[in-house]
């Protein structure tokens, strides 16, 4: 038990850090007497006293933490804080467990699923408490937490590593890990207040810009509005959020030293920004087209506005909504499901497979396609002009293999349960790629709540599966981990 002290200190500090951010929403309840205070206060100390004890149980613990211990500290973060997470929800709203966890698990992943009903009614501070569990959930508690490791003899890069996806994993933005966590959050939050700013200035009240700038930057999809964004039916409003869900859909490695350089370099030469750019806008035109030639809406310029947000909204995993997608043909909303698989970019605050893999998937299929035609051409796989190692094309193989089979194994899993195979399959992958909305039952004029205790626990297996990119919680599920 004494090798996972290092782990257990850690994870009681982050709790601590964790109950400290439950203030937030505990003071703004108190300006606003919505009746919820009591609520935060009785999380505030399960939360703050539960991490106490932790730390306090290892506190001698000075040993760095291994790699191991990295992948280990990861996966209790994201499985356990929603606990803690979605007490206020239990202790105002009177949920089920099952229900606040799976609440808490979607906004700390940024999914966006929610299984709440008359948002326009809930006590304003349970609202941006779910917008506030995605801003932290967006960037990751983990690279902020790294930032204030190296003060307690602790350093970060392995949680780093194991949390953060794609190319980052192995790439330090500044000589210190300390700097590189500052850096990112530095500009995660420079670029939300802008939002709150254009937000505010395109016709929102001061807090639903603060929660849905949130919501934005952490592409969560979490609102204060059953109809999300249908509240407002603003073309002003609409056209803000795509641009800044089109930005967090990038990598914020890339915003980062674009940034630090003063210059649109670094974008020029991110192999993923301009797939990214293309293949979004290019289906916004496609979906609109579709729709206007199907009659859906009676002329191009309103096909292209809602296509243009929802379109965007669902293809960087974010979950907004400005109307009832669903409804349309049903080619739109499953190109957009597609999307969401795979279009944003590694180092986002988005899920799926990220656009990086997508690319060297591509490229390795037309490579074999070449070798097929001319068996003995060398014909090597590059991103950027770079040859990618063979054991970056073996890894990226084996992520899509295992992400094919979750999510069949997922969808079989909650047909098993009785529920229709579009539900089933859409919340599966809705699921998994962190994007909220799926189709039918679980489509965006309505909520998760129509599942089962059953159904609502696999979705929330699969926000975890998805968040940490499969392999970070497989890898803590074999037995090989847990030997000495």
């Amino acid at each position: 038990m004494e090798r996972y002290y290092p782990v257990v200190r850690v994870f009681g500090v982050l709790l601590c850090c964790f109950a400290l951010a439950m203030l937030v929403p505990l003071i703004f309840s108190w300006w606003q007497h919505d009746g919820a205070e009591s609520a935060y206060d009785e999380a505030f100390l399960l939360t703050f006293g539960t991490g106490t004890s932790l730390w306090w149980s290892a506190r001698k613990e000075t040993h760095e933490l291994k790699v191991r211990d990295g992948f280990l500290m990861v996966v209790l973060v994201w499985s356990v804080l929603p606990v803690f997470a979605g007490m206020p929800l239990m202790f105002q709203l009177g949920v089920s467990f099952t229900d606040a966890y799976f609440e808490a698990m979607s906004g700390l992943t940024t999914t966006g699923s929610t299984v709440l009903a008359n948002l326009d009614t809930l006590p304003p501070s349970i609202n941006l408490w779910r917008g506030m569990l995605v801003w932290l959930g967006g960037m990751g508690l983990i690279v902020l937490a790294v930032a204030i490791l190296p003060l307690l003899g602790i350093g970060g890069r392995q949680m780093f590593k194991a949390e953060t996806p794609g190319p980052m994993k192995d790439s330090q933005l500044t000589p210190r890990m300390t700097q590189t966590a500052k850096g990112l959050w530095g500009v995660y939050a420079v670029v939300t207040v802008l939002c709150i700013l254009s937000l505010h200035l395109a016709g929102m009240s001061w807090f639903d810009a603060v929660m849905h700038s949130f919501s934005t930057m952490g592409l969560g999809g979490f609102s204060s509005h059953d109809a999300s964004f249908g509240f407002w039916n603003s073309p002003a409003i609409e056209a803000v959020v795509i641009v800044f869900m089109l930005l967090a859909g990038m990598n914020f490695a890339t915003m980062f030293l674009a940034l630090y350089g003063r210059s649109f370099q670094p974008y020029l030469r991110d192999p993923e920004a301009r797939w990214f750019l293309g293949v979004t806008l290019g289906s916004v035109f496609g979906i609109a087209i579709y729709l206007w030639a199907m009659g859906t809406y009676p002329n191009f310029l309103t096909a292209l506005r809602h296509a243009a947000f929802n379109v965007v909204s669902i293809a960087t995993t974010t979950g907004f909504a400005s109307v009832d997608y669903n409804l349309w043909p049903a080619f739109a909303p499953l190109w957009m499901l597609f999307l969401s698989s795979f279009a944003t970019s590694a180092g986002s605050t988005g899920g799926g497979i990220k656009m990086i893999r997508a690319i060297i998937l591509y490229k390795q299929v037309y490579r074999e396609l070449m070798r097929s035609m001319h068996p003995h051409v060398v014909w090597p796989v590059r991103i950027g002009g770079d040859p990618v190692p063979q054991n970056i094309l073996f890894a990226v193989l084996a992520f899509a293999f295992v992400y094919m089979c979750s999510i069949a194994t997922l969808t079989l899993l909650m047909s098993f349960s009785g529920l229709e195979i579009v539900t089933a399959f859409s919340a599966v992958v809705a699921s998994i790629n962190n994007t909220g909305p799926g189709l039918n039952q679980v489509g965006p004029a309505t909520t998760y709540e129509v599942l089962t205790d059953f159904q609502t626990w696999v979705c929330s297996f699969a926000m975890l599966l998805g968040r940490l990119e499969i392999f970070t919680l497989l890898v803590v599920l074999t037995p090989a981990f847990w030997r000495r």
